[in-house]
C-alpha cells in the first residue's frame, strides 16, 4: 500500500514497503508500470486501518509461465491500472520449477503475495494449510459453466477462479483412419467399444501400424475406475486410497491381449516414443493411430499434422468419463491486507475483453466464452481444435484427480511397475501387489 501523507504516515508506508520487499525474496523480474506514481492524496486512514475512496492499492502478484505470458501478463496488468487509477501492481514471474520453489518459502513466512497463480496439482495442500482465502464470494455466473465450478470446490467452497478451459480427450489421425476404411471414433463411446473399436481398426491396418498405444500410466487407470463408478485412486487429500483389484485386473488383462494380437506396440517401441518429436511421436510418425491429448497440448499435434488430426473425448463408463474443467486458476493469499481489491481483479482478469485481446491464448482457451467469441476469429485449427476437446468432453466429464501430496514417489513406481509388465518381467498381479501395498502405506502415514 503506498499513500502519501503526512510524514509520520509517509515513513509508515515505507517501513510496511520494506518488511513486503524482504518478504518477497530476490529474483523478481519487476517488468510491470505503476501508475500514478508518487501522486499525493489528502485521503487519510480511518480509525480501523481501513482505505477511503482514492487511497492507493499496490497489488502484489506471481505467476509462472512462458515469457510470452509473462509479457501479456503485464500488458493486462497495464490496463487493469489504466481503468483503475489508484491500483498499481507489484508483479513478479518466473518459470515453472522456480515458482514451485519460492512458493512454500513464502507459505512459512506467511508472505505470499495478494494473488498468484495456483495450479490444480497444488491447490488442495494450500487450502488445507489455510493459505488460500475462500473465493465463493466472486459471481462467475455467466462466465464459468456451473458444473465446472462444482468440480473445483474444496469442501464446497472455491478457493481458485479458473482462467482456461482445459479438458483430456484422445486425438487420432483422421487421414490415415480413413485412408484404410476405420470408422472414426465417436463422441461418448464408452470402454468397451473402444477396445472393440481398437480391435476392429487392427483387423485394417498393415502390419507396423497400431491403433491404440499401451499404457503404464496410474492416471489412465484412474480414468477408467472413476468412469467405472468408483472413488479415484487418490481422494481425501491422500488419506484414503482405493486400487479397485477387480477392475485392476480387467483393464491390465485387455491390454495384455492386446500386446498379444499386436494391437498395441511392442514395449521396445513404445518405449523410444517422444511425444510432440516429428520422428519419435507416436501419432506423428505414422506408427500408432491415436493418442491422449489436451486442450492444451493437441495444437502441437496438429502442428506436426497439419489437417490430419481429429479429436474425441476419452472413453467413458456408467460414471462418465475424463475431466474438463481449469487446471489453473488465480488465488488471493488468506494473509493478505488488500483482499477485497484482490477479489475485484479476479473477476475482472477473466471478464474484461481489453484483457481478454491482450492475454489471448497463453493461459489456453479462455474460460469466458464471451472473450473466447472475441478471439475466436482470429485462431488457427490447432487452437480451435483444443476448444473442440474441451465441448466434446464437458458433459460427460469427472473432476480432475491430481497425485495427492506425497505420492510422487508412488507415481514413479506405478509406472516402473507396470513398465515391467509390459516387458514381461512380471505379472500384473505382482505388481498390483507391490502399487497396492506402496499406497496404503502412504495413505496410512498421511492420515496419521
Amino acid at each position: 500500500m503506498n499513500k502519501n501523507g503526512s510524514r509520520s504516515l509517509g515513513l509508515l508506508m515505507l517501513a510496511l514497503l520494506l518488511v513486503l520487499t524482504a518478504c518477497s525474496g530476490g529474483g523478481s523480474n519487476n517488468g510491470g508500470k505503476q501508475t500514478n506514481e508518487g501522486t499525493k492524496s489528502t485521503a487519510k486512514p480511518d480509525d480501523a486501518g481501513g482505505k477511503e475512496a482514492g487511497a492507493k492499492t499496490t497489488l502484489s502478484i506471481m505467476w509462472w509461465g512462458p515469457d510470452a505470458r509473462h509479457e501479456a501478463t503485464k500488458k493486462a496488468l497495464d490496463i487493469y491500472s489504466q481503468q483503475n487509477t489508484n491500483v498499481s501492481f507489484k508483479p513478479e514471474f518466473m518459470a515453472w520449477d522456480a515458482f514451485w520453489q519460492k512458493l512454500p518459502t513464502l507459505a512459512a513466512s506467511k508472505s505470499i503475495t495478494d494473488v498468484l497463480q495456483m495450479d490444480a496439482a497444488y491447490i488442495q495442500e494450500y487450502v488445507s494449510r489455510g493459505q488460500l482465502e475462500d473465493l465463493s464470494d466472486i459471481d462467475l455466473s455467466g462466465i464459468v459453466d456451473p458444473s465446472v465450478i462444482s468440480n473445483l470446490q474444496i469442501d464446497g467452497k472455491l478457493y481458485g477462479i479458473p482462467l482456461s478451459q482445459n479438458a483430456q480427450g484422445l486425438a487420432y489421425n483422421k487421414a490415415e483412419l480413413e485412408q484404410y476404411g476405420i470408422t472414426l471414433p465417436h463422441k461418448d463411446w464408452t470402454y468397451d467399444e473402444f477396445f472393440q473399436w481398437a480391435r476392429d481398426a487392427r483387423a485394417k491396418l498393415p502390419d507396423g501400424k497400431y491403433p491404440i498405444g499401451d499404457t503404464t500410466t496410474w492416471d489412465s487407470f484412474n480414468y477408467y475406475q472413476t468412469s467405472m463408478g468408483k472413488p479415484p485412486v487418490m481422494s481425501d487429500g491422500g488419506k484414503t486410497f482405493t486400487l479397485d483389484k477387480d477392475l485392476f485386473m480387467t483393464f491390465y488383462q485387455t491390454y495384455e491381449e492386446f500386446r498379444k494380437t499386436k494391437i498395441v506396440p511392442p514395449a521396445e517401441k513404445a518405449a523410444s516414443f517422444l511425444e510432440n518429436d516429428p520422428q519419435a511421436d507416436p501419432m506423428a510418425s505414422g506408427v500408432v493411430m491415436t493418442r491422449g491429448a489436451t486442450t492444451g497440448s493437441v495444437s502441437a499435434l496438429e502442428q506436426l499434422m497439419p489437417g490430419k488430426v481429429g479429436v474425441v473425448n476419452l472413453p467413458v463408463g456408467p460414471a462418465g468419463g475424463g475431466w474438463a474443467q481449469s487446471t489453473i486458476f488465480l488465488s488471493v493469499s488468506a494473509n493478505s491486507k488488500n483482499k477485497d481489491e484482490a477479489k475485484k481483479f479476479l473477476r475482472w482478469f477473466v471478464t474484461d475483453k481489453d484483457a481478454g485481446k491482450a492475454l489471448g491464448l497463453t493461459r489456453g482457451i479462455p474460460i469466458n466464452p464471451d472473450i473466447y467469441k472475441e478471439l475466436e476469429p482470429t485462431l488457427e485449427a490447432k487452437d480451435k481444435l483444443g476448444k473442440e476437446i474441451y465441448d466434446l468432453s464437458l458433459d460427460k466429464a469427472l473432476p480432475f484427480y491430481p497425485p495427492a501430496a506425497g505420492f510422487s514417489e508412488w507415481v514413479d513406481t506405478y509406472k516402473k511397475e507396470m513398465e515391467a509388465v509390459t516387458f514381461g518381467q512380471q505379472s500384473i498381479e505382482d505388481a498390483y501387489k507391490k502399487i497396492d501395498k506402496m499406497g496404503k502405506e502412504l495413505a496410512a502415514k498421511v492420515a496419521g
